[in-house]
């Protein structure tokens, strides 16, 4: 069992792989060994579809033998494209993901089979949690929402992954009640988190995800929540306050930007203007002045200009951001972004991309030497002598410590990428 992408998508993949298991397959050490190998795609970059046609060809290759069967969204958006690819047995896209189990048992034996439905019918929430995502077994990564209702113009996912829909409040608590018995920290994540139980039907009383938080901290012994990605007019005062009030909830605020031009905020089809987003960001530092802060950004969207870049480094460069996630733009087929005819040249996108993220290395420098010398709380990990702090940064600690603890850590310097604490034989 492979997932690629987000981290929705890798808990797709613990819920596939735990059917699976549940029907009496076992968990082979590596595609080499495996008669099954089950790959669940990505496809919200050109990059991301290449990937995916590429382990394909490794695989077949070296264990000829294997049932090859690609689901997730790649598989919900080109079928047809993946079923021709050598090796590939059947293809289930994200409609059908929850019947994978039940269609791997069919065993038809012919090549290329397809099974994939109207996408915004998928009523099912198909989710369990991952304990282990990027290599991190120590901050288990719980889907609490799935399916986009918006419509960015340059975004596949809402036609891959269907309607907002999200996971019932009890379970969800009683999710986080048995994962805070073994971690100390949980990241909830969703496709577009900020709008969990916003759908029509889905409550008697009107709910939000700050409600939700509220209830994991009465109800559970989770000792730190961290949420993944919010829109940035999903964060609400009430929602910011909470933040900044529990010392359970990391002070971690991730807005998704993408640009910071007007124009280009328009032809994006986003729905807020950097003066609503100034507004979010400022009230976040306002209340919590030690928070990371960070967000995605876009450059080359289809008709950027050089003024419009410039508008959005500038913008970017006036807030307070630790950190930036800088994405150079991937034609989508079926968007209306990619239909324009105003496409940015690829060196000039590559261009762009370099000057935003040296300005993104420039604040993050900036951020970690202002932690110089303060005490940071921070959840050891498993993965070498390092901690994660609640305002996401990473620690090299200077003595050995039982993994999966919270800690308070002293702050001595910075490192090339993160922090380093305090040692009184520390030679400076």
């Amino acid at each position: 069992m492979h997932s690629f992408g987000c981290r929705a998508s890798q808990a797709d993949g613990a819920a596939i792989e735990t059917a699976l298991a549940a029907r009496g397959w076992q968990s082979a050490p590596a595609a080499n060994d495996a008669q099954l190998v089950v790959l669940n795609t990505c496809t919200v970059t050109h990059a991301a579809d290449q990937d995916l046609r590429h382990t394909v060809h490794r695989i077949h290759r070296e264990n000829p033998d294997a049932r090859i069967v690609v689901t997730g969204c790649y598989a919900q958006r080109a079928p047809d494209e993946i079923a021709a690819i050598p090796g590939v047995s059947m293809v289930i896209g994200n409609s059908h993901k929850v019947h994978l189990p039940d269609l791997i048992a069919e065993d038809t034996p012919y090549h290329g089979q397809i099974h994939i439905g109207d996408i915004f019918e998928q009523q099912t929430f198909l989710s369990a949690p991952v304990e282990d995502s990027y290599g991190d077994r120590t901050r288990p990564n719980l889907k609490i929402q799935d399916g986009c209702n918006n419509r960015c113009s340059f975004c596949i996912i809402p036609f891959v992954r269907g309607r907002s829909r999200s996971a019932p409040a009890d379970q969800v608590i009683e999710q986080v009640r048995g994962l805070a018995l073994k971690y100390r920290e949980i990241v909830l994540s969703g496709i577009n988190l900020g709008r969990w139980g916003r759908e029509y039907g889905f409550s008697e009383q009107p709910v939000r995800l700050v409600h939700l938080l509220k209830r994991m901290l009465d109800e559970t012994a989770v000792e730190r929540l961290r949420l993944s990605s919010v829109e940035p007019m999903d964060f609400s005062d009430d929602l910011l306050a909470l933040m900044a009030q529990s010392p359970r909830v990391a002070r971690h605020v991730h807005a998704p930007l993408q640009s910071g031009s007007d124009a280009v905020l328009r032809r994006m089809h986003r729905k807020y203007r950097p003066k609503h987003y100034e507004d979010r960001i400022r009230k976040a530092r306002e209340l919590m002045p030690d928070a990371a802060i960070g967000a995605d950004v876009m450059v080359g969207f289809p008709g950027e200009t050089e003024d419009e870049f410039e508008r959005s480094r500038a913008f970017i460069e006036s807030l307070p951001f630790t950190y930036l996630h800088v994405f150079t733009y991937s034609e989508r087929p079926g968007t209306p972004a990619a239909e324009s005819p105003a496409q940015v040249p690829v060196p000039v996108r590559k261009q762009r991309n370099r000057v935003l993220r040296e300005l993104a290395a420039r604040k993050n420098l900036e951020f970690r030497r202002s932690m110089v010398g303060r005490t940071l709380s921070a959840v050891t990990l498993d993965n070498g002598p390092v901690a994660l702090t609640g305002n996401y940064l990473k620690v090299e600690l200077a003595q050995g410590r039982t993994f999966n603890q919270i800690v308070e850590l002293r702050i001595g310097g910075v490192t090339p990428a993160g922090l380093r604490e305090y040692s009184p034989l520390a030679i400076i």
